[in-house]
């Protein structure tokens, strides 16, 4: 069994329990191989224990999948995830789903956070993970009810497991106390990394009127500051503590203790505490593990009613007190130290509940629940995780006919434009349709259709060249039916559209001599680009040097240039975006998703976070713009083009738009494995075969035709080239989709659909 979380001796409470969990069901049954996957922040790498079998580094995409790689080659039986918000890069940790979703053994996930008001992408994360966990862990009732009311998760699919805590002996402080210096004192206990939001101020407040009644009074304030605020601000925070102590002037009874100590040492101090205090400000504190090891010892316990709190210790195993209320807890804490009976009955209370939280209790529990899901008894994920549905009343995406398409093609190229489905040749040829054409080709020979005549392949090539103008260095883009350029000069999108078909001519044309073309005319165009200032261009581009990349991965100029473009990009968003508009421009107009479709892809290839995220972000963004209040995909209506932050139009809607929108949930789904991004994708699909505003099929399914669009009132009934080539384009996509769910196990599906996240040359190993 592998684990996956932070690990001792980092210093953290995720890695406490990780490592706790791990040796505890290693002791309880012998005869079970355990391993850990530690996760490490900017203060790794550590001085890892032996069970420490693979470190990811948090903010590297690229290490994650390989450490599914890893996982799946040494055959673990199961892996079990440690989940906290901030231990994983991506935006709200969503990297982790790169290596979950590739994984071929089953995956239960302790939730140590549940919160009750996520952000949009905190509970997509949340939801994905959950989708692709056999059974999700929470250590509170409250974690429960959460789960089942705010993430909508099925109540079987969830489990209530404690947290664990040492099986230390009921014995009374006075030894502790002489081991540590702190006889004569009544010993009050706070320990954990040291935050604001433990509530520390709140409790040296109370101290003055704790010392009234209780003169022997002393505060111990253990744990080293938290590394994330020693990254931040230094020992700021704690020195400000230790001003406020001075400021009251009771120095001689608090004591700061800047240090992360061992497990022996913990007990010791806790052992040596007449009273425990938890002063946390924050309610959604789901699990508390210093909590749950004291009332584990047999502490009496005063404490903020955060969710954990409320549960442990009900019905006089401790007290709360309301948030922040200094005075409530000095007069709480007050009463117990001078009550000696009843603070010992309260520890006796919480002594005897807490013999079921043991660590081999908790083990034992957690290897019946793994055990379980081995044998398949767990529920299966919900429908969030299922495969691609591409047809309201059919089980499998349509077949690929390319009759209509072929009929729109003759010996100069792709017509532009059709009269119902008769080509019509007074509008000619266009090199953006002849290099969408293009890259259909290559689609159907890589995504395992059958190929387009080689005749055909090489008259789309020809068009491309023919349209190339080596004087200016530009693409030429509209051709009469007697075949007149009817410009000097293609527009900067046309030429960026070009290039992106070249990139993927070279990567994977299965002629050889036409891939070795491609090359040269692409790196001849490609300088162009650089000088243009549309974003559309820019991200055609970056889609082709993704592939291009790919077929010469040696060319350093190129590589620079992805970077280029994308800082581009990155830069466009920067400068536009608010909370209420997360898009690269002010308005709206065609072929959006194109533009967080060139970004994650550029991301995941050249491992950079910023970028995945970015597309993500305006991905996501975007498609809210794109659904109806009904959730079906409505693309962004060309009546609405070029207006300033106005919502989008519904009319008139365009196949290109569905497309594009396909493509890049696709990507978003191989970066980070959210299984919503593939029903985003088959939403989209949808709207070809009349899950639209109009509820009518675009797509004649034995001759391959596509409407041109919808109108309000109508659809169009025109079937031109744009139409052709942009269904084909999302028709070889879906169908590769559905064969690999249907032919290969879960893993190789999604390492496959996958694989554009490179190899490391330095990959994460076993270590010694």
């Amino acid at each position: 069994m592998a684990f996956i979380g932070n690990s001792l001796p980092r210093r953290c409470g995720i890695a406490t329990f990780t490592t706790d969990l791990q040796q505890a069901i290693a002791k309880t049954q012998s005869d079970v191989i355990t391993a850990i996957v530690a996760m490490n922040d900017h203060g790794g790498p550590y001085d890892y224990p032996e069970a420490v079998r693979l470190q990811i580094d948090d903010a590297k995409l690229g290490e994650y999948a390989l450490a599914a790689e890893f996982l799946n080659a040494e055959r673990f039986d199961l892996v079990c995830l440690q989940h906290e918000f901030g231990i994983f890069g991506g935006e709200s940790g969503n990297h982790i789903m790169t290596l979950l979703s590739r994984l071929s053994m089953p995956v239960v996930t302790t939730l140590h956070t549940v919160l009750a008001q996520p952000t949009p992408v905190q509970r997509d994360v949340l939801n994905a993970i959950v989708d692709v966990s056999a059974k999700a862990i929470v250590m509170a009732e409250k974690g429960r009810e959460l789960l089942c009311s705010a993430y909508d998760v099925p109540e079987g699919k969830i489990e209530l497991i404690a947290h664990g805590i040492p099986d230390a002996e009921f014995v009374e402080p006075d030894a502790a106390k002489r081991r540590l210096g702190f006889s004569g004192k009544a010993v009050i206990l706070t320990f954990g990394l040291l935050s604001p939001n433990k509530g520390i101020e709140v409790m040296i407040d109370a101290m003055p009127s704790i010392l009234a009644r209780r003169a022997d009074a002393l505060y111990v304030v253990l744990g080293a500051t938290h590394p994330n605020l020693i990254r931040r601000e230094g020992e700021a925070y704690r020195k400000s503590l230790v001003a406020r102590v001075r400021a009251l002037g009771i120095e001689r009874h608090v004591v700061f203790l800047n240090q992360f100590v061992d497990q022996a040492t913990l007990l010791d101090f806790i052992s040596s505490c007449d009273l425990y205090v938890t002063p946390y400000l924050n309610e959604a504190q789901m699990t508390s593990g210093t909590l749950a090891y004291s009332f584990g010892l047999g502490k009496a316990v005063v404490s903020t009613p955060y969710w954990h709190a409320r549960e442990l210790l009900a019905d006089g195993r401790g007290v709360l007190v309301p948030f922040g209320d200094s005075k409530a807890i000095g007069d709480e804490i007050s009463a117990l130290l001078t009550d000696d009976v009843g603070r010992q009955s309260m520890r006796q209370r919480a002594y005897a509940a807490s013999r079921s939280m043991t660590w081999e209790r908790t083990s034992q529990r957690y290897l019946a629940l793994f055990e379980k899901v081995l044998d398949g008894d767990a529920p299966k994920s919900n429908a969030r995780s299922v495969e691609v549905t591409t047809l309201r009343n059919s089980p499998a995406p349509p077949q690929m006919q390319l009759g209509h398409f072929l009929s729109m093609c003759d010996d100069t190229g792709l017509m532009q434009h059709a009269v119902h489905s008769v080509p019509d040749r007074s509008h000619g040829y266009c090199v953006d349709d002849n290099a969408r054409a293009l890259l259909v080709s290559c689609a159907l020979s890589t995504l395992g259709e059958q190929s387009l005549p080689e005749t055909l392949t090489m008259r789309l090539a020809a068009f491309i060249q023919h349209a190339w103008t080596p004087d200016n260095g530009r693409f030429r883009n509209f051709m009469s039916f007697d075949r007149r350029w009817l410009e000097e000069l293609g527009s900067e999108d046309s030429h960026g559209r070009t290039v992106w078909a070249l990139g993927e001519c070279a990567r994977s044309d299965l002629n050889a001599s036409r891939r070795r073309w491609a090359v040269s005319l692409f790196l001849k165009a490609l300088p162009a680009v650089e000088r243009f200032h549309s974003p559309r261009a820019w991200a055609f581009t970056l889609l082709g040097l993704h592939a291009y990349c790919e077929a010469a991965p040696a060319d350093a100029e190129a590589y620079e240039l992805r970077h280029t473009f994308a800082d581009r990009l990155m830069g466009l968003l920067a400068s536009v975006e608010t909370t209420d508009w997360v898009w690269f421009e002010e308005g709206l107009a065609y072929d959006n998703a194109r533009l967080p479709q060139a970004l994650i892809e550029t991301g995941v290839a050249t491992e950079m976070p910023a970028y995945v995220a970015a597309g993500l972000r305006s991905l996501r963004w975007l498609m809210r713009q794109q659904s109806s209040k009904a959730g079906v995909f409505r693309p962004i209506g060309s009546q609405g083009f070029g207006g300033k932050r106005a919502p989008p139009r519904a009319f008139d809607q365009q196949p290109l738009e569905a497309t594009a929108t396909i493509s890049a949930c696709l990507a978003a789904w191989r970066a980070d494995g959210n299984p919503k991004w593939k029903a985003d994708a088959a939403r989209a699909f949808a709207w070809f075969l009349g899950t639209n505003d109009l509820s009518t099929p675009l797509i004649d399914l034995e001759t391959g035709s596509c409407l041109d669009g919808l109108h309000p009132d109508r659809p169009n009934e025109n079937r031109g080239g744009e139409s052709a080539v942009s269904y084909l384009l999302s028709l070889a996509e879906i169908r590769q989709v559905a064969r690999r769910a249907g032919t290969r196990t879960k893993s190789e599906s999604l390492r496959v659909l996958g694989s554009q996240i490179p190899s490391r040359e330095s990959r994460p190993s076993p270590l010694p």
